[in-house]
Order: C-alpha cells, then structure tokens, then sequence
C-alpha cells in the first residue's frame, strides 16, 4: 500500500473551546496526502466558523453542516463520504501528534491485512499534559478475545483499512447509543486481524462537557448489554439478566445478583483451555474492575462493600480503599468522607505525575 489517502472523520457539535486546536493538529500531520471530513452536527455555537476559517486556507477540508442527528449518524454519514483507503477518527477535542498518521500507515503499508490499529493516548487536563502507560495486556493474538470484555482501542486514535474490511461490516450500530465504538470494534476484531500501536499518539482531552462525562450512566447501561450479548453468544453467560439488570441500578439486589452471576461466569471460564483461559480471566477482572466503578460511584459504602465481599475481591482493590470501604460496613459517613480523599489523592497524584502542555504544545506547534 503506497502512500495511501487518509480519510480523517472528524465529527462536531459544539467544539468550539477546543476545535481549533484539533484541526491544526491534524493539518500538521507529516503525513499530508489525507482530507478532512467535518461534520457539524447541528453546532449551535461558533465550530462552524471555526472550521469555514480552516477551510479558506486549505482546502483538504470538507464541511457538511446540518441539523442535529447524533453521533452514530454523523459517523456513518461520514464513512459514507470518505474517499481514503484508511479512515482514521478523530475527535474535535482532542490533539494528535504531528506523527501520529505516519505511524500508523506505516503499520498498514507493512501489514496490508490489517483492518484497523489503535494507538495509546496521554491525557491532557486542562493545561498539562499526563502521559499514558502502555498496556502490556493488548497484544494482537488476544485482542478478539478482549474485546469481548471492554473497548480495547481509544476511539480517536482507530484508523480502518477499508480494503480488509467488507462494506457490510464497516458501519455503526444505532442500538449501541454511547457505546457503538465497543459494539464496533467486537464485531470486527471477532472477523479480522488487528493491532494495537504500543505508542502513544493522541493527548486525550478530559473535561466536564466530554460525550463521555455526560452520559456515563446510558454509556455503561449499553457497555453491560453488550458483554451479555457477547458472552451468551459465547455459551459462557446462558442467562446474563443478572449483568443487565445492574446497569439500570444498583441497589443490593443488583449487586447481589451481579455478583453471584460474576462467580457463576469464573466458573465457567476455569474449565476452558489452557492456551485461551488466561485471556477469557484477564477479560472477566476487567469487567470486574467496571462493576467495581460502576457501583462505587453510587457512594454508597455498603454496596460496594457487599460486591467485594461476595465476589471474594478485597485484595484486587488498593489498600487504602479497603480501609475506607470496611470502615464504612459500620460507619457510612466515616467511608464515604474516606472515598473521598482518596479521589482526591488520586487525581492530585496524576497531576503531578503530568507535564504541563506548554512543554509540549508549542514543538507541535499548537500553543
């Protein structure tokens, strides 16, 4: 594959804070045989300017403007429009390293079979920059396998080959609202080959007003769906209501059920080869690990405490947060002040663990 066009899917609704600075990222790409696609989805603030000012200056920009459909069919009507052999998304709050496309066309002009990559991420937190660890976990051989259990790849940094993937396939799912990246990306590492980039090429914009921090809730309630899905096609979970049911809400019921079904699915994967079990068991603490979240950020001590104690997980859990949490079996108040702090231990740790932007931004020439 030589020098093939990039399709760059870059979807809008009210990124003007951050728009500018995702598109000069993009066009400063050194790999410049690429277009944008730019959908304003309905913006009612001044992305459409913003962009119309980028486009009088280069005109590998394309703009469609219309009313507000959503997300999932903005994405589709883009792939639609797409001219490149390779789609790459990207997201209107976001940066990507100047040499993020030439990374990963190199991957594809090497492995022409692939059909999509994903990269790692570093987080950008207001004005500093928190650099991302590359997971070991994600090796090519198990992704499929992994993909059962959560969203392996970051959206923004996926690019597809749309010569390895049939038309059919390449599409998203309107059932899948909040969650059509996962539903996506099971369907197409359970048909093809895939691969992971062990770099990190996109800095992971955080703030209050993401699509992620505004529907959470409706994003986990459809990530739980689609595990059940999965798994009891996979004749691990015969019955996955009991995963459902807690996506809707957490109550000691919930937690109860969840967590029973959680040893029921350890069981079942226990008896499963030894060459895939490792995989289907880093899996299944992942999911874990979710429903630990989910049910935490209901700050409420004793459910949390009763889905450690059922599942027989204390010791997956740090230990300051297992001192928190058994304190609060006698003491709700007392834990939930001590969840607290731990929140605020953690973030301030990431912080200062984090580079400021202005270190970095200005050799992108982005400051």
């Amino acid at each position: 594959m030589a020098a093939p066009l990039v399709s760059v899917l870059l979807p809008i609704y009210n990124a003007g804070p951050y728009l500018a600075a995702a598109l000069a990222s993009i066009l400063r790409q050194d790999y410049d045989r690429l277009e944008i696609i730019a959908i304003d989805d309905g913006s009612t603030d001044n992305s459409l300017q913003i962009l119309q000012n980028f486009r009088k200056s280069d005109n590998r920009i394309s703009i469609i403007s219309r009313e507000n459909r959503g997300l999932i069919a903005t994405l589709n009507e883009g792939l639609a429009v797409a001219r490149g052999d390779l789609v790459a998304r990207m997201d209107a709050d976001d940066i990507a390293y100047p040499w993020r496309l030439s990374r990963q066309v190199a991957l594809f002009n090497r492995r022409p079979d692939l059909a999509l990559c994903g990269a790692g991420v570093d987080f950008l937190l207001g004005n500093r920059i928190v650099k991302g660890l590359p997971d070991p976990a994600l090796q090519e051989n198990i992704l499929g396998i992994l993909s059962m259990f959560f969203t392996i790849f970051m959206h923004p940094t996926v690019v597809f080959n749309r010569n390895a993937i049939n038309d059919s396939d390449l599409f998203y799912d309107e059932s899948y609202t909040h969650a059509e990246d996962f539903d996506l990306f099971r369907r197409l590492t359970d048909r093809y080959p895939a691969a992971m980039i062990p770099e990190n090429l996109i800095a992971y914009r955080i703030h209050g007003d993401s699509v992620t921090n505004r529907h959470k809730r409706e994003m986990r309630r459809t990530h739980l769906k689609i595990v059940a899905e999965t798994l009891e096609r996979e004749g691990l979970a015969p019955n996955a209501r009991d995963l459902r049911d807690i996506g809707d809400a957490a109550s000691m019921d919930t937690v109860r059920r969840a967590a029973d079904w959680m040893l029921a699915l350890q069981e079942r994967i226990s008896g499963l080869p030894a060459e895939t079990r490792p995989s289907y068991e880093a899996g299944t603490l992942n999911l874990f690990y979710f429903l630990y979240q989910l049910i935490g950020d209901e700050m409420q001590p004793l459910l949390t405490h009763e889905f450690l104690t059922r599942t027989a997980k204390w010791d997956r859990i740090r230990r300051r947060e297992r001192y928190a949490l058994r304190a609060g079996a006698y003491a709700p108040r007392f834990s939930l002040v001590s969840m607290s702090a731990t929140r605020q231990v953690d973030a301030l740790s990431r912080y200062l663990q984090s580079v400021p932007a202005a270190a970095v931004l200005p050799s992108l020439g982005l400051s």
